[in-house]
């Protein structure tokens, strides 16, 4: 039967008021229902790497948590939606609401459906927490106070961390710049923050080549031509999907990684794919929110890589920090807002303890903003052969907080990139 998206979120919304009124679940009735958590993600395409990633992290938090009685005594119960294009992803959303009847929805790694979804959200008041998702539009944030939605950290702190360690790292090492970074808003402002940071920071520079391949493109070597010739000191890209490690093969072949300086923030997401064969030492490289095989990473950490290894012959990367913090955060949330209730939180009071929530996530301290947004821990350093995997790891790093990389709430990025008191 076709339910049109009003229909559903009229629904979704007096739904979400009964609960609200706290008089349809008995506190006996909610201990015997599972906690219904919404997943939406993407597992083919793509992006399929970090969508699996983080699934199998719910999974293995949910796991987790259900040994240890739950959420607030209430065992979790995961249902997994794809992640696809905005409009096939808001009525996934409104799936999840309407039929599933969920708890909370958790996901979404593309800031496409994201930004689209947001006002949805808000529409049929269900807790919803992005992984990756934010509802800026470029660096402008459409969202400044949303009620029941929260966000992750802004696009931009992955590029503002590797260009101030590309200062720190290589000062008066480079002076020709080039950039390779997909042909949307998150790949033209990363390059414009580097820019706009090498000239808050006096760094002599000059803009030599910059390609903007469509997201998607898997034959590079016009972009890779373009850049060998132009002959560049350094060259800066966000490239972050599948087609990255096809760009390291082609760059490799046409010997464009030889001698060049490298800055990749967003390189993580494609760890595994990034073997030593095409890809150099001392390369700078983003892991961001979840280096797996950090030596000053927590227990919980090492159990979780070592149980990934072991399930899935892989290691995961940083959306499977975002997704365990997610479930993480909701659950101290939920059992916060018990405290001293023999009933079941509304959805309000899950909302307001979340505000104010502070979790050790499995790359490190994680907290929500008043404004919703995350603030997380983000780990990127150089490139390393040395070590047991076919893939490049880190030999030097560098750990930062986002409330170092991130604009304030309410704040123009491009103002407050003139002012920040940066720490490098």
């Amino acid at each position: 039967m076709s339910v049109t998206r009003r229909t559903v979120l009229k629904s979704a919304a007096a739904a979400g008021a009964l609960a609200a009124s706290g008089g349809v679940f008995s506190p006996a009735l909610a201990q015997n229902r599972p906690v219904k958590v919404g997943i939406l993600a993407p597992r083919s395409g793509i992006a399929a790497a970090p969508g699996v990633s983080g699934i199998r992290a719910a999974e293995w938090a949910t796991e987790r948590f259900n040994a240890q009685g739950g959420i607030g005594g209430r065992k979790i119960e995961l249902i997994i939606e794809e992640e696809t294009s905005p409009k096939d992803s808001i009525e996934r959303f409104t799936k999840l609401v309407q039929q599933d009847k969920v708890d909370c929805v958790q996901g979404v790694v593309s800031t496409g459906v994201s930004l689209a979804l947001g006002p949805v959200v808000e529409e049929a008041r269900t807790l919803t927490i992005y992984w990756d998702g934010t509802t800026q539009d470029g660096v402008d944030e459409k969202m400044p106070n949303p009620k029941y939605l929260f966000r992750s950290t802004d696009n931009e702190c992955e590029a503002v961390m590797a260009s101030l360690l590309a200062i720190k790292y290589w000062k008066g090492q480079f002076v020709t710049v080039a950039g390779i970074n997909p042909d949307y808003s998150y790949g033209r402002n990363n390059m414009a923050a580097f820019i706009a940071l090498l000239k808050r920071h006096n760094i002599e520079h000059k803009v030599v080549a910059e390609q903007w391949p469509r997201v998607g493109t898997m034959d590079l070597t016009s972009h890779v031509a373009a850049l060998k010739a132009a002959k560049p000191d350094l060259i800066f890209s966000s490239l972050l999907f599948a087609d990255l490690p096809v760009f390291m093969k082609q760059a490799h072949a046409a010997e464009l990684t030889k001698g060049t300086k490298l800055v990749f923030p967003a390189a993580g997401w494609q760890h595994t794919l990034m073997k030593k064969e095409f890809t150099p030492e001392n390369m700078l490289f983003g892991h961001n929110t979840l280096y797996f095989d950090n030596p000053n990473g927590g227990q919980m950490q090492k159990d979780f890589v070592a149980w990934y290894a072991e399930r899935y012959k892989d290691y995961p990367n940083w959306e499977a920090d975002r997704a365990y913090f997610a479930l993480a955060s909701y659950k101290a949330a939920v059992e916060k807002a018990m405290a001293g209730k023999s009933a079941w939180p509304k959805t309000e009071e899950i909302v307001e303890a979340m505000k104010v929530t502070s979790v050790d996530s499995l790359g490190g301290k994680g907290s929500w903003r008043s404004d919703h947004i995350a603030d997380q821990t983000f780990v990127q350093g150089l490139t390393t052969h040395n070590n047991k995997y076919d893939f490049v790891t880190l030999g030097q790093f560098d750990t930062m907080y986002s409330s170092n990389l991130q604009k304030p709430a309410g704040a123009n990025f491009w103002e407050w990139l003139k002012t920040a008191e940066f720490k490098i």
